[in-house]
């Protein structure tokens, strides 16, 4: 169970963040429950979508999904730690909210950036499913291990935050990158490749690489604390 399991977070921004987010939840007003941030964080979420969406009208529009990633990191990361400073954590009740509100708030971000002009909707879905399964490991980890890691190759959840940022910004400053276009065929198809496809690809084959090492150290893990018994002789 979550409640047991040891939080792991060794990413670029951890010790900066944590001390940041600790110090607002001291100076939360007392009416700012746990559960309404983790509702801004789905707000949030719903921004970035509706953002990129909208960006297919003007570029511009992009500056609401980068509020909207700012108010997701807001809500997510402050909702637990907001518990964890007032000593009213609901360790089952915040478990199961926290999973399911992930996996919507990444749904929805995704679908909203493989809607926008500027990623192909295959290479987003494709985001998606790796970026879930890895989810999906981390809960596993959570209660077979007691361990419940949040950051993969010294990135986590507010360090890609920070590098959709830096993208949505280029994005709106770079006119030229607005306007990139490359038509592969694949297996028949056609497939439109635009500005954030290529970094998109990379940030896949990354989360992939991650993803098949992880599983390769858990399964080694898991073989030696697990053994397969030994079959014991037939009696003649």
């Amino acid at each position: 169970m979550d409640k047991q399991a040891k939080r792991i977070q060794t990413s670029i921004l951890n010790a900066a963040e944590k001390k940041a987010l600790v110090w607002m939840a001291e100076r939360m007003p007392q009416w700012v429950t746990s559960d309404k941030l983790t509702w801004l964080g789905v707000f949030g979420s719903f921004l970035i979508m509706l953002g990129y969406i909208l960006s297919n009208f003007s570029v511009n529009w992009l500056w609401l999904s980068t509020f909207g990633l700012f108010v997701n990191w807001f809500g997510d990361s402050l909702d637990g730690t907001v518990a964890r400073v007032r000593k009213t954590q609901r360790p089952i009740y915040g478990y199961y909210l926290d999973h399911t509100v992930d996996g919507i708030n990444e749904t929805m971000m995704f679908i909203g950036i493989g809607l926008s002009p500027f990623m192909n909707l295959y290479t987003a879905m494709a985001a998606l499913i790796v970026y879930l399964q890895l989810t999906l490991n981390v809960s596993m980890n959570a209660h077979l291990r007691s361990e419940f890691n949040l950051t993969y190759a010294g990135l986590g959840p507010t360090e890609f935050r920070i590098i959709v940022m830096i993208l949505n910004t280029l994005l709106i400053f770079i006119k030229p990158w607005q306007e990139f276009e490359r038509v592969f065929v694949v297996f028949g198809k056609t497939l439109y490749f635009h500005a954030l496809d290529y970094p998109g690809l990379v940030i896949l084959a990354i989360l992939v690489i991650i993803y098949f090492v992880t599983i390769s150290k858990d399964l080694r893990y898991y073989a030696k604390i697990d053994p397969l018994p030994k079959r014991k002789d037939k009696q003649k």
